[in-house]
């Protein structure tokens, strides 16, 4: 009945994470995703870039008033001024969807077997760090910062042993339960190998 189980587990895994390669009797036990308050964040900055545009715009849309006590600006001048404002208008919805699919296209997934955690710095980067759960010496969670306290985040950290690499997942909504999750795991991956 158990290998059932774990064939069962390993074929609905298989369905619902098309993107990772699963060894025989391997299933995912968490999937973990940056936290949805970071979109705020994001969202947020896209929100303070274009009320300082628009408040750009009005005043040079009534540059009349300050005519010839600041500065002159022509017709010609004006136009080019609303064209610069209209592209960085553009350059910040890109910036914002950008950033939101970047943000979006980081996850640690634990399988029963191993630790996979794909990370995109940027559009024109992504890696796969791939950590047996044997190897995980020390598995831990941290909160620095004001917007970690603030939102309630933290960063999942796993140590290696041997060559002591740390491996991080940052803007992670619950890490208490998460690292409960993730060490039990560990500790039954080593109690398997010592067997």
């Amino acid at each position: 009945m158990k290998k059932d189980l774990a064939k069962l587990r390993h074929d609905r895994s298989v369905k619902d994470f098309p993107g990772i390669d699963l060894g025989k009797d391997e299933y995912v036990e968490l999937s973990i995703n940056r936290s949805r308050k970071g979109l705020v964040l994001i969202w947020a900055g896209e929100a303070v870039g274009f009320i300082a545009l628009t408040i750009i715009l009005f005043i040079f849309r009534d540059v009349e008033i300050a005519d010839g006590i600041l500065f002159e600006l022509n017709e010609s001048a004006k136009f080019f001024l609303y064209m610069i404002i209209l592209i960085l208008y553009g350059v910040l919805i890109a910036s914002g969807f950008v950033g939101t699919f970047i943000y979006k296209n980081n996850h640690l997934v634990i399988t029963n077997k191993r630790a996979i955690q794909q990370t995109r710095p940027n559009l024109l980067a992504a890696s796969t760090n791939i950590i047996d759960l044997q190897s995980i010496e020390d598995v831990s969670f941290r909160k620095s910062g004001l917007l970690d306290y603030a939102f309630k985040l933290g960063t999942i950290r796993m140590s290696t042993v041997g060559d002591e690499t740390t491996y991080t997942f940052p803007f992670v909504d619950t890490p208490h339960d998460e690292i409960k999750v993730i060490t039990r795991l560990v500790t039954a991956a080593k109690e398997r190998n010592t067997k």
